[in-house]
């Protein structure tokens, strides 16, 4: 027997046990499956197993070819729609080769199958829900958020399904205050409905506040991942874009986005954007967006409306106290110590082959540095191996890219005052004594720590 085989009769079953209960809802499909019996708005009955959705469920070429060889198994050439003939046969089959992880993965059959080990709550509880799915998100916004002018708003947000998200929280080195914070979240979202019982409603507003580079941004991400749940993000210096039209009702239409997609995350970056504009003589209609925007998260609540907000700044100072009340907790992302340093270089070299690879030395010669940091030492290591044709690298070749690294971060200090040629032609005196500039961001949030 074949995994190949395996595979296809467990979607063939599944496809059957679905159709016939109708306790079954789609939630109660493999995200895989959900995915390849999409058909337009959702999941309808009766389901059709065939050649093609078959492929797309489970990865298997020729999935006929896979399963012509069974007693239960018919196949319709004109059609190329694939049948069980003898149900209880294949199910018979199936509970005696499977073992209870697969059917943990799969709650229809987990419902049906008996087989030691597996009940059919814990496959549901550990199963995605469809509202995480891609396919989910892109049919409901395009319901939504059909005409061009809703084009032109979407381009405000960027929406990512948990699925697309690839940082895990077991990816990341947290402080034990954002473990302590992230944990707290989890539990109001999973006790949320008891939280509205006793009235405690003003919950689920975050800011995360830290340098850049320091994980505010990827530890969202993952916590979307964590929760299942669809990642909306905006950045908030886009409502100065004028192709965007009245910024007032995108910063509306941004919340009517989380608010559709339902339970999800809203990330708003650059919150320190809210203060520039208001202490500022900034055009009427940016003060009237950043209004909106105050009063819009005013009326916003993970109780009511399933949205977890978190707002990101690289810059608390500039922001005043209009802003802060707006958030029930204030969590704060330094730039990592050398332990923290040391376990980031760990988890990001897990898949590398070093020589005398000794993280804790590494830390402590890479004091300042972000995990964002450590990810740039680490790629131009990798590159520079390349270039010699070796894809095993050495600490040697670490140190070097730290101080690599160093000398060119160090740029960003120079004094570029007219004149001063030496330090823009190839072997002048590079001089770390100018006027630096803390807010500059070397990182890529998508990898921070």
């Amino acid at each position: 027997m074949s995994s190949s085989e395996l595979d296809v009769v467990e979607f063939l079953l599944t496809t059957h046990l679905y159709n016939n209960d109708r306790d079954r809802d789609p939630d109660d499909l493999p995200p895989a499956y959900r995915r390849a019996l999409w058909d337009g708005g959702g999941i309808e009955r009766p389901l059709t197993a065939n050649e093609t959705n078959a492929r797309e469920a489970t990865g298997v070429g020729d999935p006929w070819g896979a399963v012509s060889g069974l007693m239960f198994t018919d196949h319709d050439d004109f059609a190329g729609s694939i049948t069980l003939t003898e149900h209880e046969m294949a199910t018979e089959w199936f509970a005696d080769r499977a073992d209870a992880d697969r059917l943990l993965a799969n709650p229809t059959l987990a419902a049906a199958v008996d087989v030691d080990g597996v009940d059919y709550e814990t496959a549901r509880e550990a199963n995605r829900p469809m509202h995480a799915d891609r396919v989910w998100i892109d049919s409901l916004l395009e319901e939504y958020f059909d005409d061009e002018e809703d084009e032109e708003m979407l381009d405000l947000v960027e929406i990512r399904a948990p699925e697309e998200v690839e940082m895990t929280l077991d990816d990341l080195v947290l402080t034990a205050d954002q473990k302590n914070e992230i944990q707290k979240i989890m539990k109001a979202i999973e006790h949320r409905d008891y939280l509205a019982q006793i009235g405690l409603r003003e919950i689920g507003k975050l800011l995360y506040v830290g340098p850049p580079g320091t994980g505010k941004t990827t530890t969202s991400r993952a916590l979307a991942h964590e929760l299942d749940l669809p990642f909306v993000e905006v950045k908030l210096s886009m409502v100065t874009s004028q192709y965007l039209g009245e910024t007032a009702k995108n910063v509306e239409k941004t919340f009517e986005v989380a608010k559709r997609l339902s339970p999800c995350i809203l990330f708003i970056d650059e919150f320190d954007f809210v203060a520039k504009t208001r202490n500022s003589d900034e055009h009427v209609a940016l003060k009237r967006a950043v209004n909106t925007l105050l009063k819009s998260i005013d009326e916003i609540s993970l109780i009511n409306d399933e949205v977890l907000l978190i707002g990101a700044t690289n810059h608390p100072d500039q922001l005043d106290a209009a802003a802060w009340r707006r958030f029930d907790e204030i969590v704060n992302f330094p730039k990592p110590d050398s332990l923290m340093r040391s376990d980031i270089l760990r988890i990001i070299t897990q898949e590398m082959e070093i020589e005398d690879f000794d993280p804790d030395a590494l830390a402590d010669d890479t004091e300042g540095l972000t995990g964002s940091d450590l990810r740039l030492v680490l790629r131009e290591a990798v590159l520079d191996a390349l270039t010699e044709e070796r894809t095993a690298l050495t600490q040697a070749d670490l140190e070097a890219a730290v101080q690599d690294f160093e000398e060119r971060d160090s740029l960003k200090d120079l004094d570029m005052i007219e004149g001063d040629h030496d330090a823009l032609v190839a072997g002048g005196d590079i001089s770390a004594d100018g006027g630096g500039h803390d807010d500059h961001d070397h990182s890529h949030h998508d990898h921070d720590h």
